[in-house]
């Protein structure tokens, strides 16, 4: 009984005893969070930029790749009507001016993906940017893209950039039996 006495007072002694943070401690890392603050605050809007980029590339790829698939499909069916309509909607391809993806009919005009307004299924809806087929635009900007459609030319925009016209790429539809449209390479300057 004696021992189990002296532990108990040892340890209510320590509890006394036991003291807190000091002053200066606290100041000390207080002080070496603001400079940790400091240092990593540019880093972080730098990664902002480096995601605008990187989702404006992906767009970018999506569409190139949409428009090789699309042209693809239409050499491997040799410009023959389909038999059946597309599982996707959008009624029967005649493989001329238009194309059945597994998700709908999509435009083309000399074999590539149509550039077409926001609504029609042509481009956009090929290169599945969204998860809606032929997306709006408040579906397109909920998923950070602007799109504009100027005749033969689509303009893929993201939004938040700094300054949007040099954060885009644009693909231009052939206007001639044999032509390949151009993409041109995204600017990245105003993301």
């Amino acid at each position: 009984m004696n021992n189990t006495k002296r532990l108990s007072a040892f340890n209510l002694s320590k509890i006394k005893h036991a003291k807190g943070f000091t002053l200066i401690e606290l100041i000390v890392v207080i002080l070496i969070l603001a400079i940790l603050a400091a240092i990593a605050l540019p880093r972080f809007t730098n990664l902002q930029k480096d995601a605008r980029i990187a989702k404006l590339n992906a767009a970018r790829g999506s569409v190139a790749a949409s428009s090789a698939l699309v042209r693809a499909t239409i050499l491997a069916r040799n410009s023959l009507t389909d038999a059946a309509a597309c599982p996707g909607g959008g009624g029967t391809a005649n493989n001329t001016s238009n194309v059945c993806t597994e998700a709908g009919v999509v435009a083309v005009v000399f074999g590539y993906p149509d550039v077409t307004a926001i609504g029609t299924a042509g481009l956009l809806s090929a290169a599945g940017l969204t998860t809606s087929f032929n997306p709006t635009l408040a579906e397109l900007n909920g998923d950070g893209y602007n799109y504009t459609a100027t005749g033969t030319v689509a303009t893929f925009q993201i939004q938040g950039a700094v300054a949007p016209a040099t954060c885009q790429f644009t693909y231009t539809e052939p206007t001639l039996a044999g032509a390949s449209p151009v993409i041109t390479p995204a600017v990245t300057t105003g993301c």
